[in-house]
């Protein structure tokens, strides 16, 4: 039997799938579409992304590909300088198309042993207490032991569970697509200065070989989303919004999104489980939703796979969603507002104008940045050190770095004075003692969060057993 299916190879199903293999979790990647999708919807990502990209030994390969932009006008498109000493060591937002991600992350996952069947549609699902069985469009089935739909905001899986997905439907559409445009580069520019000065749902962007990513308001909402708007209509909404369509042509792709913003009830039933935008939607201001899936991904992997090889303690799987569901709740929030702040009602504008009066405090600028690149959430694990449920940064050792040491996706207990053990949890935890770190002893899950912090041995014991099960002779 496979251990987990995982809906959907898409950036966060893959770096589940990656995750997991990295645990030797036999894992299979269902996708209905024959070959992965050319379209650009997302092209950022944001520092917590690369923190654990690089906790994986993954981010140089990301880094080589994309360009860095500065993170100044990311709430909302306020313009306010880049918040300085950001606590990561990646301060800036990558640059690089999702397609691009996607294929890194699957090289990755391919890798490690994952499988991938693509042309293959999910219709159906049943479960028991021992195993998931996915039916399949050909009339096959496939069961594991676990199920993942990690399958997009219109989830297959989601739908097949009956979970409750709440929120506010789109109230506003906006059109995207590649395509070439006949006006110089400068004029481009000009173009994007003057309409953004009012428009921040309008833009055009070069991507290489002579096309342009260019996004304009489309005229209303579309009662069916995924048909793609024409070509004409494209043309329309750029004179209607910018006084000129660019003299664009040829167009690659065309595609339509909403600002509808929704949060799964449940992220888990019984063996199958939500990832991604199958958990959550949400208007794309601040370039969130891609990062957001890849972080629930590393949340949730090592977790289903404590489960799947056995030592899992009671109530970590169900840990997964108390601790992710808060940080989607909360990017649901901060996108609301920032919807807000851009619309062109004069309330709204009002409330921009003081918000952008506040920004000039670095601490209000540094605040809702750090939302936007995930750096400052903290896990309720309950009261204790000011470290305890955050991210560590990739604070320099003796020898190499802190991400350097959670590559293979273990625990690591990082005690600088020497005097603790993970004795009989060897199997799941790395010991490392080294002086030169100015920290308190600290065990750090395969995540990169902080678990426990201190210098006792009966308390580092009970930090052990509640996250890592047992331990062993």
């Amino acid at each position: 039997m496979i251990d987990v299916i995982v809906v959907g190879a898409g950036p966060t199903g893959m770096m589940l799938a990656g995750e997991l293999r990295l645990q030797g979790v036999r894992v299979v990647v269902l996708d209905r579409d024959p070959a992965p999708t050319p379209v650009v919807r997302a092209l950022g990502l944001h520092a917590r992304s690369l923190e654990v990209l690089a906790q994986r030994g993954l981010v140089d390969r990301f880094l080589a590909l994309g360009s860095r932009h500065p993170l100044g006008g990311y709430f909302a498109g306020i313009a306010k300088p880049q918040p300085t000493g950001l606590d990561t060591t990646y301060p800036f937002v990558l640059g690089l198309p999702q397609p691009v991600t996607e294929r890194l992350l699957t090289e990755h996952a391919v890798a490690l042993g994952a499988e991938i069947r693509r042309d293959t549609e999910l219709v159906g699902l049943t479960q028991d207490e021992h195993a998931v069985t996915a039916e399949l469009a050909d009339g096959s089935t496939l069961a594991a032991r676990y199920l993942v739909g990690c399958d997009g905001g219109r989830s297959t899986v989601r739908s097949l569970l009956g979970i409750g997905f709440p929120g506010e439907p789109s109230r506003a559409d906006t059109l995207l697509g590649e395509m070439r445009l006949t006006a110089t580069s400068d004029t481009v520019s000009a173009v994007n200065t003057e309409v953004r000065r009012t428009q921040l749902r309008f833009g055009a962007a070069p991507i290489g070989d002579g096309f342009y990513r260019v996004v304009v308001p489309a005229d209303e909402v579309a009662e069916d989303r995924t048909v793609p708007p024409t070509f004409d209509e494209f043309r329309s909404r750029l004179i209607a919004t910018a006084g000129t369509d660019l003299g664009a042509h040829t167009p690659r792709w065309l595609s339509r999104f909403g600002d509808a913003t929704r949060l799964a009830e449940d992220y888990r039933r019984g063996r199958v489980l939500l990832a991604g935008d199958a958990a959550h939607i949400h208007p794309p201001l601040g370039g969130q939703g891609l990062n957001l899936g890849i972080q629930d991904a590393v949340n949730l992997g090592w977790k289903l796979a404590a489960e799947v090889n056995g030592w899992a303690p009671a109530g970590l799987l169900d840990s997964y969603a108390a601790e992710r569901r808060p940080v989607a709740a909360d990017v649901l929030d901060n996108t609301r507002a920032q919807m807000t702040l851009v619309s062109l009602d004069p309330g709204a504008q009002a409330v921009r104008r003081v918000l952008s009066e506040l920004m000039d405090f670095e601490g209000v600028t540094r605040h809702l940045i750090e939302k936007i690149i995930a750096t400052a959430i903290r896990y309720d694990l309950g009261d204790g050190h000011d470290l305890l449920g955050r991210r560590l940064p990739d604070i320099d050792l003796a020898q190499g770095s802190l991400y350097d040491r959670l590559h293979a996706g273990r625990a690591l207990l990082l005690d600088p004075a020497g005097a603790l053990s993970v004795t009989g949890w060897a199997d799941r935890v790395d010991h490392l003692v080294d002086g030169t770190v100015d920290l308190p002893a600290a065990l750090i899950r395969p995540d990169g969060h902080v678990a426990w912090v201190g210098d006792g041995r009966h308390d580092l014991a009970q930090a052990l057993t509640r996250w890592f099960g047992e331990p062993r002779a």
